[in-house]
C-alpha cells in the first residue's frame, strides 16, 4: 500500500478493511472471533475495540510473520476449549459475502471435511490452482511459480476461505513444515491432509468476492462495488435518485420512504429517519435525520441530531455536538456548533450560534452571532423559551435572554436581559435638516474652481 498505516486499517466505504469480514462471521454467529496481527498490532486492536467493543474480538500477536500454517496455528492456540467448526478468513478480502460463508458452513456441517472457497478466472497468473484426480476430487493445490506447464493451463484457483473442525486445523497445523526458502508454513499445505482424511470439497466463489487488496487501486475499485451494492440494498425501501452520483457509507441506516437526492453523501453512522429528505449534494457525517425532516440543498451536518418534520438549509452547516429539537428550522447559511435547538425554534437567516442552548419557539434574526469565544475560553449563550431575538444582533457570552424577552435589532447584549423585557442598545438616532442639498453644493463648487483653473481636481481626502 505504500502507507504508514496498516493495510487492513485502509477503509472502504467508511469501515475499515479488517471489518468486513468479522462482520459477515459474526452474521453467521461465530464465536469467538480471533484476530492474528502482527504489524501495528496495538493500533489495529485499538480500532476493532472501538468497533466491536471492548473483548468483542480475541487478538493473537503473530510476532514472527512465518506463513498462512503459522497465523492459523496462533488463532487455533486460542480457541483451545473449542471444538466446532472453524471458519478462516483474511482481513483484506472485504467483499466476501455473509450469503457466500453460509453455503460454506452448511456443507462442512454436512460433510464434516474441509470446505475451500475455489474461482474460475480467465486469467490464472499468480493464484493457486486447484488440482483434481480423474474423479473430480480436491487432492492438492499448487501454486504458480511450482505448476508445470499443464497446470498452469488449469483456471480454477484457489479463494484462501477454508471452513473445517477445529480437530482437524490443529492436528494438520501441527504436522505443517517449511517447504520454502523463506521458511513459512503455508496453509494450503493442510488440502492434501484433508484429501486423505476427512475430504475435500469446494464452493464456488466469484472473482470478484473473492477479490484481496494489495494496492491502492484495488482498494479504490473494491470500494466502488461495495459502494454499488450498499446502494441497491437501501434501494429496497428508499428513493435514492441518481444513484451512481450518490455515496453511501457501510454503517448507514435508511429507514423506509426517505429520499435521498442526486450527489447526496451518506458517511459514518448517518441514520436518516422514516420519510426524511436530503436534497442535492448534501453531506452528512455521523448524523442523525429525524422522521419527515427535510435537509435542503448542500446542507453539511457532522456529528448532530435532528429531530422529526425539521427544515434545513440550503447552505446551512450543522457542526459537532449539535442537537436540534422536533420542527425546528435552520436556514441557509446559518452555522451550528454545539448548540441546543428547543421545539419550534427558528433560525432562517446568515447567523452563527456556537455553544448555545436555544429554548422552544425563540425566533433568530438575520445575521445574530453569538460571540463564544474571547480568544482564551469559549462560554456559552442561553436564549429561554419564547424569546425574540432581532436582526443583526451580537450576543456576547456568557449571556442569557430571559422568557419571552425581545432583543432589538442591531443590539450588542453583554448583560442578562430579564424575562418579557425588551433589550435596546442602539445609539440615538438624529436628524441633519437639508443635508443632502449642502452636500451636493459643496462638490458642485469644487468641480467648477478646477475647471477655472484649468487642471485637474485634487482627489478628495476626506
Amino acid at each position: 500500500m505504500r502507507s504508514s498505516k496498516s493495510k487492513v486499517l485502509h477503509e472502504i466505504a467508511g469501515a475499515p478493511l479488517v471489518a468486513y469480514p468479522i462482520v459477515a462471521a459474526q452474521s453467521l454467529g461465530a464465536a469467538p472471533v480471533v484476530a492474528v496481527l502482527g504489524h501495528q498490532i496495538a493500533q489495529v486492536s485499538q480500532v476493532l475495540q472501538g468497533r466491536f467493543g471492548a473483548g468483542a474480538i480475541t487478538v493473537v500477536e503473530q510476532a514472527e510473520q512465518k506463513g498462512t500454517g503459522h497465523a492459523v496455528a496462533l488463532g487455533l492456540a486460542a480457541l483451545a476449549s473449542f471444538d466446532g467448526l472453524v471458519l478462516i478468513l483474511y482481513g483484506d478480502v472485504p467483499l466476501l459475502t455473509a450469503a457466500k460463508l453460509q453455503a460454506m458452513v452448511l456443507q462442512a456441517e454436512a460433510t464434516r471435511g474441509l470446505v475451500m472457497l475455489t474461482a474460475k478466472v480467465a486469467d490464472p497468473s499468480g493464484y493457486g490452482r486447484i488440482v483434481r484426480d480423474a474423479a473430480a476430487k480436491v487432492t492438492s493445490i499448487i501454486e504458480d511459480r511450482d505448476a508445470n506447464a499443464e497446470q498452469k493451463q488449469i483456471n480454477e484457483v484457489n479463494a484462501g476461505i477454508y471452513a473445517a473442525p477445529a480437530a482437524f486445523l490443529r492436528q494438520a497445523t501441527a504436522a505443517l513444515v517449511p517447504q520454502n526458502a523463506q521458511g513459512e508454513l503455508y496453509l494450503t499445505d493442510i488440502v492434501p491432509q484433508a484429501a486423505a482424511t476427512i475430504g475435500v470439497t469446494t464452493v464456488d466463489v466469484s472473482a470478484e468476492e473473492m477479490g484481496g487488496i494489495n494496492d491502492r487501486a484495488q482498494l479504490v475499485q473494491a470500494e466502488a462495488v461495495m459502494r454499488a451494492r450498499l446502494t441497491a440494498h437501501w434501494l429496497g425501501h428508499a428513493t435514492i435518485r441518481s444513484p451512481q452520483t450518490v455515496s453511501i457509507d457501510a454503517d448507514v441506516v435508511i429507514e423506509p420512504d426517505a429520499e435521498i437526492e442526486a450527489g447526496v453523501s451518506l458517511r459514518g453512522k448517518t441514520h436518516i429517519g422514516a420519510g426524511a429528505r436530503i436534497g442535492q449534494g448534501s453531506v452528512l457525517v455521523d448524523t442523525i435525520v429525524g422522521a419527515g425532516t427535510e435537509i435542503l440543498p448542500y446542507s453539511v451536518s457532522t456529528k448532530t441530531r435532528i429531530g422529526t418534520n425539521c427544515r434545513i438549509g440550503p447552505f446551512a452547516h450543522l457542526r459537532p455536538d449539535s442537537e436540534l429539537g422536533n420542527d425546528v428550522h435552520v436556514g441557509n447559511f446559518v452555522e451550528t456548533k454545539k448548540t441546543k435547538i428547543g421545539r419550534g425554534s427558528k433560525a432562517n437567516h446568515l447567523s452563527y450560534l456556537g455553544d448555545t442552548i436555544i429554548g422552544e419557539r425563540v425566533n433568530v434574526g438575520a445575521g445574530t452571532i453569538t460571540c463564544n469565544y474571547n480568544g482564551f475560553e469559549k462560554q456559552q449563550t442561553i436564549i429561554e423559551d419564547g424569546a425574540f431575538i432581532g436582526s443583526d444582533t451580537q450576543l456576547v457570552a456568557p449571556v442569557r435572554v430571559g422568557q419571552n424577552a425581545i432583543v432589538a435589532a442591531g443590539a450588542t447584549i453583554t448583560q442578562e436581559v430579564p424575562a418579557g423585557a425588551l433589550a435596546i442598545t442602539r445609539v440615538a438616532q438624529t436628524h441633519l435638516a437639508g443635508y443632502s442639498a449642502r452636500l451636493a453644493a459643496r462638490y458642485a463648487d469644487r468641480a467648477k474652481t478646477a475647471a477655472e483653473k484649468g487642471k485637474p481636481r485634487a482627489p478628495d481626502t476626506e
